[in-house]
């Protein structure tokens, strides 16, 4: 990491961090531990200040219960983003009488990119120190500490959680910051050694590695990276562009938004689960984007689907686990998830890419009609895997529709008549209920698919019976005693 501007705030190399002298020492402490309430989410009221004791009662800290510390990321304009009060107010709509630290190391965070990202180190032992100090002082339980760290608040945690001669209970990353972090030692970095559990969201890795805002790695127990990681729906320049044209000059102040969507979705998926419990997503361990893309990593078994954000459970494998999953665009994000596949016949041999097609499910809560997706290749007498989702809650599927559109190029197949395929069957896997249903033809043997043509018909034939018993499991997994939803 780059050299910081300050000699005086460079590591003191006599120090090693075995010895338990520079733990107690708290003159050297530039960051501020603010006790947010949940009246007044947006301000700083209250500090609890290292080794004061009288801070603690000051502020009402609360002995009995769990406490969160927030960390910010870099910051252009040396202010707490819009999204730190949104934070502690859905922290504490979860759980009124949890104690919600922010803490605020906003001078060392609106430096150049480089100099703010070499204050990690700091303001990690900062935290250390704090936490460390508030634990002696109170002989609170460690499991009650959970750190949540944005970007370079994400290494913070990290940093800070290796400093701490207990184990931190739990630090969840929010897409930790890749820039000279992409490639470096654990010990600078949010790495599984920080916490008894470390789980990560990956929001904003796009271009190559280092370049890319958020970390590409995995550095959790979990790392979950939603919608492929890459990037995030409706965080486009058209959207942003929309609300500036629609909001005038305030509508600019938003501009910064664009650049940071994506990066900051990671905070917002978070909050959801904080706030919307009922609508819980639900991400599948997977070995890349590709595959989920295709469907075939929508199994629970072996603990491979895991909850996302505040709900996850703590799963700790030697290796880690990369997951996936898709949301909408907005909150609640909740989707669900099914994979579909397709065996297509067809007389003469044919091959297509990119096909156009349109899907509807109808179910015995609800329906959704005409979803729009785009199969990569259709070739005749092949199966073909992919993966659909839904907002809509449908139920227990008994009805879907299949419609294959005409593409916007006219094709040679066009001129010599027109395109069809039969199929058989549709196999269609639950990743939300863990069901596997099998769907045929309305009437007959075959569903006819014409290019530009009408919808076929596919109706439910039978559930797989091994799946019912995996469905049930998974719900009393989930959900808890089957008692309890009734």
């Amino acid at each position: 990491t780059a050299n910081t501007t300050e000699p005086s705030t460079a590591l003191p190399s006599t120090i090693t961090t075995t010895t338990a002298e520079w733990i107690t020492d708290y003159t050297d402490i530039l960051s501020r531990f603010s006790l947010r309430t949940a009246e007044v989410p947006d301000d700083d009221t209250c500090y609890i200040v290292p080794g004061r004791p009288e801070t603690i009662a000051k502020c009402n800290f609360n002995l009995e219960t769990q406490t969160f510390l927030v960390i910010h990321g870099w910051t252009v304009t040396g202010m707490f983003e819009s999204w730190v009060p949104k934070l502690v107010a859905a922290l504490y709509e979860r759980e009124p009488s949890a104690n919600v630290v922010v803490v605020d190391w906003l001078t060392r965070a609106s430096q150049h990119y480089p100099t703010s990202a070499a204050f990690t180190k700091l303001v990690g032992r900062d935290v250390a120190k704090f936490v460390t100090w508030i634990q002696n002082e109170l002989r609170l339980p460690w499991e009650r500490i959970h750190l949540l760290g944005y970007s370079l608040g994400a290494h913070v945690a990290g940093i800070a959680g290796d400093l701490t001669d207990h184990k931190i209970s739990r630090i969840t990353g929010l897409d930790p910051a890749g820039p000279t972090f992409e490639h470096a030692d654990k010990q600078d970095t949010l790495s599984p050694d920080d916490a008894q559990f470390v789980d990560v969201l990956h929001t904003n890795t796009r271009g190559s590695p280092d370049r890319s805002i958020g970390i590409k790695r995995p550095v959790g127990h979990i790392d979950i990276y939603p919608n492929g990681g890459t990037f995030q729906p409706g965080c486009d320049i058209q959207n942003t562009l929309l609300g500036i044209a629609s909001e005038g000059i305030k509508g600019l102040q938003n501009m910064d938004q664009l650049v940071k969507c994506s990066h900051e979705r990671s905070i917002h998926l978070f909050i959801d689960s904080l706030l919307n419990a009922e609508q819980q997503s639900m991400a599948y361990r997977c070995n890349s984007k590709e595959a989920f893309n295709k469907g075939l990593c929508l199994s629970c078994r072996k603990n491979r689907c895991n909850k996302i954000g505040y709900n996850i459970n703590h799963v700790r494998t030697a290796r880690g686990a990369k997951m996936y999953l898709k949301t909408r665009e907005m909150m609640p994000y909740k989707v669900f998830h099914y994979q579909v596949k397709v065996h297509f016949f067809s007389e003469s041999a044919q091959s297509f890419t990119e096909q156009p097609m349109k899907i509807s499910l109808y179910g015995t809560n609800g329906e959704k009609e005409d979803i729009p997706f785009v199969l990569p290749v259709l070739n005749s007498n092949t199966t073909v895997s992919f993966l659909l989702t839904t907002d809509v809650d449908v139920g227990d599927l008994m009805i879907v529709k299949l419609l294959w559109e005409k593409d916007a190029i006219l094709s040679w197949s066009d001129w010599w008549g027109s395109s069809r395929v039969h199929i058989r069957k549709l196999r269609i896997k639950s990743g939300e209920t863990q069901s596997k249903v099998i769907f045929g033809a309305k009437d007959g043997e075959f569903v006819h698919l014409v290019r530009g043509g009408e919808a076929g018909v596919f109706v439910k034939l039978k559930e797989d019976q091994l799946s019912r018993k995996e469905k049930l499991m998974h719900k009393l997994k989930t959900q808890g005693s089957l008692f309890k939803n009734d």
